[in-house]
């Protein structure tokens, strides 16, 4: 532990140093009802407190006087010599008392209620005598605890009674002696700490501490040294509510179980008070007597007395000026308030928060500025301004590392711009990278910023700076990334861009950098194999072209997986958290410009899709056709040519490629077997004789009008007219083609003839033989159908008797049976001209209709829907046509439409009203005509 001489010269030291200001404005307090006269305090003011609205006086004549904020004066007669204590309560309208009613050691403690009143004074809830024990002793000092249930009472010879309790009553309280000692008691205060009670004790000689929260109230001796009578104070939490204790040399601030910090403020004590985080100290300016004096309060007029405020936490003197005669220092009102024992009263006002800075930075103390603002709880926005100004200050003295400190701590309210132009313009650009680090830790950097601050970096050629920027952790990136990269993608730092656009998963400037700057090819294909399946595939058809000319072979590997089932190539764990049911597969079709100058490749990924999927877009197989084509036919090895016609016909006849574009295909490349087949599948057969005649392939022309002319009969016509202009040898090809001509009678002869005489080659020889067989047939025919026809001549002469018959001649009916039970006929009975007999009975059994026999009707029947049909086609005129134009033999169409009555119109006709029989009669005639005529047909 320092000795005190040891210790007075490092305090005083430190008192020196601090600064004095005037920051409160001193005014005498004038008589509101006298102006320009001082305002008058009571005469003999022997203790005096304030709270709650007013300011408590008390007189040598046992008077309590209330003074209010308009400075009138209230008083009752609290006793009948004296009042030698107050306190008055700051959260309660309580007033606590200490005076005389007696002559004699007699103190008397006594309670007001200031809001009740009794007879017009406030009303008094307690009254008990101050003597601790047995034996009379004055009192010294009072406290009162905020809670009402405990109150301190200290003596001059050393005790303190605590009232534990409600002590504004008597029965619900109970005294009891805490402390006891030879030195009086100088001071008392209550500390109330979440639920902890202390109670400093102050002596002339010690400080004590007692913990009130515990039931045997142990106690601590903080000091060995006290301090004089109205010598100590409590300050406010935040000085953490220490007991402040005035001595000689030094004031000290005590904790309940330690000392804490002291500061040397010399002179004699003669007042302590802590108001609103200010220590109010007066001091006597000439030097005091001894300090056993205990009556020492008490000056002479002649002494000057010095009253200092101190602002402890910012190490300055707020106020300072000399009084006479002070009896006690109080706040209330907002101002705090100086009573002096002649009668007069001073208020200090405390100036505004920035008038005190302004007076600071008027002396550039902008530290002291910056502290003052955080205790006053400025603003932030008034704060930030003050480190503003502070930084302009070292700015301007050229102190540009002290500048940017205080411009960093402006961040968030100041624009970034006003700072990086001052440093930008100075040129110091560590200043500005400090800055600029600041403004990112907070990110609060724009892109301009982060783009500045690398342009530092690169500058600077500070790599580990650099690098320590970029790979912080991944909550703590406070800039724009991609800014970053293109930064250093322009400054030439590319892995440290490729770090960045990695880590940060910038997939396409991880790949721009890998591929168009370090050429790293076989990294960028790895890094898109790794990538989830729609990235993977926009990159890969932004990048397939530059890959596959440099890694042709690791780039068709992953089209070949990207277009079947992709699966993202990371580690295994990332593998197993892949939702295997969903199947990503890109369209094949869409990545074949990218084999342009890869032909082997391209081939190689079309056979593989194929196969793993049938169902391969059109593009696919149209493609693989092509190149299989373009193989066939740049092939030297008869055997490979072989096998490559192979492939591309069972190519041609798998169902997966378009005709037309196939035709295409193959024509272009001159794929006989190709040609054909599609020929064939299209069913243009004319197509393929039309292939062989330009070929000159004569056995092929025969032969496809042998498969073919079935379905097309003019290919055997054609054939005859293509053999018929060749001036070579053809006679044998025009012999066969005349056979299948004459055997299916395809052509006029005629015609015929006219078509073999464009050939000069052609002999009469040639068409000998087909010319006598046409002839033998058609006098065949001529003879049938001239026999055909004396044949009709005789039924239709036989016919037309027997009408006649019919109608001149009687008819016998000779019948003997009926014709439908086969039994003797009787009469009555039916006869029918067709020679059918019935029984009546029968008859009317049977028959659907009186005038049709039952026997004949079936087969008339047929006849007359013969006729109908007839009747029906006869209008077919669109059909009638198509058959004439399609027909080669045009005059047996028209013939036969001649012999179904087209041309002519049948008309039935039936007899008049009244003429039933000769009716019914005629109509069977007709019919009988009919049935004839068809049987005949």
């Amino acid at each position: 532990m320092t000795t005190p001489q040891s210790a007075n010269t490092i305090k005083m030291a430190a008192f020196l140093q601090w600064r004095k200001f005037v920051f409160f404005d001193k005014d005498t307090v004038k008589d509101p009802d006298d102006n320009g006269k001082n305002f008058p305090l009571p005469k003999g003011i022997s203790a005096s407190d304030s709270g709650r609205g007013h300011i408590v006086l008390g007189d040598m004549e046992g008077k309590i006087w209330l003074l209010m904020r308009s400075l009138q004066l209230m008083s009752f007669q609290a006793y009948k010599l004296r009042v030698t204590h107050l306190y008055q309560l700051k959260q309660h309208s309580i007033l606590v008392s200490v005076g005389q009613d007696e002559h004699g050691i007699n103190p008397v403690v006594k309670v007001w209620n200031l809001d009740k009143r009794d007879s017009g004074n406030p009303l008094c809830t307690r009254i008990f005598p101050a003597i601790p024990g047995n034996k009379p002793t004055e009192v010294s000092c009072l406290s009162v605890h905020e809670n009402l249930n405990f109150m301190a009472i200290g003596f001059t010879d050393g005790s303190v009674v605590l009232t534990k309790g409600d002590i504004t009553r008597d029965r619900h309280s109970k005294t009891l002696t805490l402390h006891e000692g030879a030195s009086p008691v100088t001071g008392l205060a209550f500390r109330q700490v979440a639920k902890v009670t202390h109670l400093f004790v102050a002596t002339l000689e010690k400080v004590y501490c007692y913990t009130l929260s515990i039931k045997e109230y142990p106690k601590v001796e903080l000091d060995t040294h006290g301090c004089a009578l109205r010598c100590s104070s409590l300050a406010d939490p935040s000085q953490d509510s220490q007991f402040i204790v005035a001595g000689e040399e030094c004031v000290y601030l005590y904790q309940p179980d330690e000392r804490g910090p002291c500061f040397a403020f010399d002179g004699h004590k003669l007042l302590v008070h802590w108001h609103r985080g200010y220590l109010f100290l007066l001091i006597r300016d000439v030097k005091s007597p001894n300090k056993t004096c205990f009556s020492s309060g008490e000056t002479s007029p002649s002494d000057k007395q010095l009253l200092t405020i101190y602002d402890l936490d910012n190490k300055f003197i707020a106020y300072s000026a000399s009084f006479d005669d002070v009896i006690d220092v109080v706040a209330e009102w907002g101002s705090f308030y100086i009573l002096t024992r002649d009668g007069k009263m001073f208020v200090l006002q405390e100036k505004d928060t920035q008038t005190k800075l302004e007076m600071l930075f008027k002396k550039n103390l902008f530290v002291m500025a910056i502290n003052l603002a955080k205790s006053q709880h400025l603003d932030s926005d008034g704060v930030s301004d003050i480190f503003r100004q502070y930084g302009d200050h070292l700015y301007l003295k050229g102190d540009h590392d002290g500048a940017i400190q205080q411009y960093i701590r402006t961040i968030g309210k100041l624009e970034p711009s006003y700072v990086i132009r001052k440093f930008l313009d100075a040129q110091r650009i560590h200043n500005l990278t400090a800055y600029l680090q600041a403004l990112h830790r907070q990110s609060l950097a724009n892109a301009d910023h982060t783009t500045l601050l690398l342009n530092c970096y690169t500058k600077l050629k500070d790599s580990s700076k650099l690098e320590e920027f970029i790979k912080s952790s991944e909550n703590e990136v406070h800039f724009d990334v991609e800014i970053a990269i293109k930064v250093l993608r322009q400054a030439g730092y590319h892995s440290h861009a490729v770090f960045l656009a990695e880590k940060h998963m910038h997939h396409e400037w991880y790949l721009k950098i890998q591929l168009e700057d370090l050429k790293n090819y076989q990294e960028g294909l790895r890094y898109i194999g790794r990538l989830p399946f729609e990235q993977a595939e926009s990159n890969m058809k932004r990048y397939g072209k530059t890959l596959m000319h440099h890694v042709p072979e690791g780039t068709t590997l992953l089209l070949k997986g990207l277009c079947t089932n992709y699966q993202p190539s990371g580690d295994a764990a990332e593998k197993d958290s892949l939702d295997r049911s969903v199947v990503s597969k890109a369209n094949s079709e869409e990545f074949i410009p990218i084999f342009a100058n890869n032909p082997r490749e391209l081939k190689a990924f079309l056979e593989h899709m194929i196969e793993v999927d049938p169902r391969s877009p059109q593009g696919v197989y149209d493609t693989l056709l092509e190149l299989r084509l373009q193989d066939w036919a740049h092939e030297q090895d008869p055997e490979r040519k072989k096998v490559l016609q192979g492939e591309a016909v069972l190519l041609l006849r798998s169902d997966n490629t378009v005709f037309d574009k196939a035709l295409v295909l193959c024509q272009m490349h001159n794929f006989k077997e190709g040609i054909l087949y599609l020929y064939e599948k299209g069913k243009l057969y004319q197509q393929i004789m039309h292939y062989h005649m330009q070929n000159e392939e004569y056995g092929k022309v025969v032969e496809a009008c042998k498969r073919y002319g079935d379905q097309e009969c003019c290919l055997w016509e054609q054939a005859l007219g293509y053999f018929a202009r060749k001036e070579e040898d053809c006679k044998t090809y025009i012999s066969e083609v005349l056979h299948h001509i004459d055997q299916n009678n395809l052509m006029p002869p005629l015609l015929v003839v006219q078509t073999l005489a464009h050939n000069s080659t052609a002999t009469l020889s040639v068409i000998k033989d087909y010319l006598i067989n046409k002839l033998l047939r058609e006098n065949q025919q001529i003879e049938d159908d001239e026999r055909k026809i004396r044949q009709y001549r005789d039924e239709t002469a036989h016919l037309r008797s027997e009408i006649q018959e019919l109608k001149t001649s009687a008819k016998i009916f000779q019948k003997t049976k009926c014709n439908m039970c086969n039994s003797p006929l009787d009469l009555p009975s039916v006869h029918f001209l067709c020679c059918h007999s019935f029984h009546q009975h029968c008859f009317e059994s049977y028959a659907e209709s009186e005038a049709e026999c039952p026997t004949c009707t079936p087969e008339n029947r047929k006849v007359m829907d013969m006729l109908r049909a007839q009747d029906q086609k006869r209008d077919l005129h669109d059909h009638f046509n198509r058959q004439l134009r399609s027909s080669n033999d045009g005059f047996s169409v028209v013939a036969d439409y001649f012999g179904r009555g087209v041309f002519n119109k049948l008309t039935l006709v039936t007899d008049p009203p009244g003429s039933k029989s000769v009716g019914n009669l005629e109509v069977n005639l007709q019919r009988d005509l009919l049935i004839h005529t068809k049987r005949n047909s």
